[in-house]
């Protein structure tokens, strides 16, 4: 038991420049929760989209739903990806979820890829639903409320992921501002431990203790 307690506290440390650890799973599962509800609300707009349901539930706006959704910018989406908007916010979503749940409590140090893959999948997603509600009214001139509902969980997202990948960026950071060397970076990148790296996470924890 003792051994267990000491591998959480070796772990579950503060990572700068937050009072908190941003890897911890108390951080992490209410981002994964989120995501997989877009998720499933996503496929059911996909299921529309891709006629295996007749009709979109939405009870704002109505019949508008199924105007955005067969919109031509939807169509041109389709064209441009090779599949529907929605399908591929399902993709990207079920994507949030799954790098969300990757990892150990300390991956901001110990898998920098997976938290700055993790942040590719989130913020540029979280970006993209904020403009495509935005073209709801400018282009579309329709509203569908399933959409603007995943655009702010995109939103929300962005904010509860954006700590853990900037901790993973500074201690890269970190680690070229001590060693200027970029094979260093490139081994901190991916995880395999260098007493340097492992110095400057030490002095990063020390000083946000």
């Amino acid at each position: 038991m003792n051994d267990r307690q000491d591998e959480h506290a070796r772990l579950n440390v503060t990572a700068p420049p937050w009072s908190y650890n941003p890897s911890a799973w108390r951080q992490r599962i209410p981002i994964c929760l989120l995501a997989l509800v877009a998720f499933v609300i996503a496929a059911y707009m996909a299921l529309y989209q891709w006629r295996l349901i007749d009709n979109v539930w939405d009870p704002v706006f109505g019949k508008q739903s199924k105007r955005v959704l067969d919109s031509d910018l939807a169509k041109w989406m389709h064209h441009l990806f090779g599949v529907s908007d929605a399908a591929l916010g399902a993709l990207a979503y079920l994507g949030d979820a799954i790098f969300g749940l990757a990892g150990s409590t300390r991956r901001w140090q110990y898998r920098p890829w997976l938290v700055i893959l993790f942040g590719i999948d989130v913020i540029p997603l979280g970006i993209v639903s904020a403009v495509l509600v935005f073209c709801q009214a400018t282009i579309v001139g329709n509203w569908c409320f399933l959409c603007i509902v995943t655009a702010v969980i995109s939103l929300v997202l962005v904010y509860m992921a954006y700590d853990e990948v900037w901790s993973s960026l500074k201690y890269l950071y970190r680690v070229w501002k001590a060693t200027r060397s970029s094979r260093i970076v490139w081994n901190a990148l991916w995880g395999f431990p260098r007493r340097e790296t492992e110095l400057v996470a030490s002095d990063m924890i020390r000083k946000a203790a």
